[in-house]
């Protein structure tokens, strides 16, 4: 095992130096092409932010700024009304708000480590045996990422429909075990690992599934945070409408979109500023997430693909 941690401790050492290469090197821009390229990247901030700008004021305005014309971008008299209404709403909801945010703490939890695993295992053959096939599985795997979910809703109705998963979280969470964007990045960061750290883990004695969980998931841990966050949002945004019809079993994204809609009894007039306020509250969990693992998703980006 000498002999494999070595090896390990120098892949990182090599690994978290090429991090910072691209930031060392010397750049061949003159002053005034630094400031363009500045002035450029200030306009695009500016230019992603500003809807986040919106959305927020957007759901603090009052009624009597809500439906002003022109809109006006800045709240003037800034109000928490919309966020009260909003959960006042909610409390008084046929079906606990509680239940709702079980389920889709459920279906986030379970289909997220789920992707994760079955996309890992999936991927390390894919990256480092070659088999008959291989070629053509990965053809597979990039071509899939170019259709739309509603492209495959049909077949997937159909599919769950004869497992008798319909009106139940399965049928959200086992076709999100198939994603196959996760599938694609942990694919390419595992082609970066040497194939010298597994043939020591072999000779070591260790077995493929123990190399696996103890050699490669730690260093393609960026990727699998990268993918995780994707997941979440998948299964976070997912009113899963198309297949659940009961109301115990359907999820916070499905009662915050009926809410936002005004098709729950007991919004009136304050419809607009809930549905202001619940685009922001969705928007936030993700949001908060990605912040917390962003240092994982930049060094997947700045990396994938890469060869050693």
């Amino acid at each position: 095992m000498e002999t494999l941690k070595r090896l390990y401790q120098t892949y990182r050492n090599k690994k978290k130096s090429k991090d910072f290469t691209p930031f060392v090197k010397k750049s061949k821009r003159s002053f005034w092409g630094n400031v363009i390229l500045g002035l450029f990247l200030l306009l695009m901030a500016i230019t992603f932010f500003f809807p986040v700008v919106y959305m927020l004021s957007q759901s603090m305005k009052p009624m009597n700024e809500m439906f002003v014309f022109p809109p006006r971008i800045i709240v003037q008299n800034p109000t928490l009304n919309n966020y009260r209404d909003f959960f006042n709403v909610l409390a008084n909801t046929v079906v606990p708000v509680t239940r709702s945010l079980f389920n889709s703490l459920f279906v986030v939890v379970v289909g997220s480590i789920g992707h994760i695993v079955i996309a890992s295992l999936c991927a390390y053959p894919l990256a480092k045996y070659k088999f008959p096939g291989v070629g053509f599985f990965n053809q597979i795997i990039v071509y899939s990422l170019m259709f739309n979910a509603s492209v495959t809703m049909i077949p997937n109705f159909l599919t769950i429909a004869g497992l008798g998963w319909l009106d139940t979280q399965w049928a959200i969470i086992i076709p999100g075990f198939a994603s196959t964007l996760g599938l694609y990045l942990m694919k390419n960061f595992m082609e970066q690992i040497p194939d010298s750290l597994m043939e020591a883990a072999q000779i070591d004695g260790a077995g493929y599934v123990r190399i696996h969980f103890t050699i490669v998931m730690p260093v393609v841990k960026p990727a699998l945070v990268t993918a995780f966050i994707l997941v979440f949002q998948s299964f976070w945004t997912n009113t899963g409408d198309k297949f659940i019809y009961t109301e115990a079993q359907k999820g916070f994204a499905y009662v915050v979109g009926q809410l936002a809609n005004g098709k729950i009894s007991g919004v009136g007039a304050s419809y607009a500023g809930i549905s202001a306020a619940s685009a922001v509250i969705m928007f936030a969990v993700p949001l908060v997430v990605f912040l917390i693992m962003q240092n994982n998703v930049v060094s997947t980006m700045a990396t994938s693909g890469m060869k050693e």
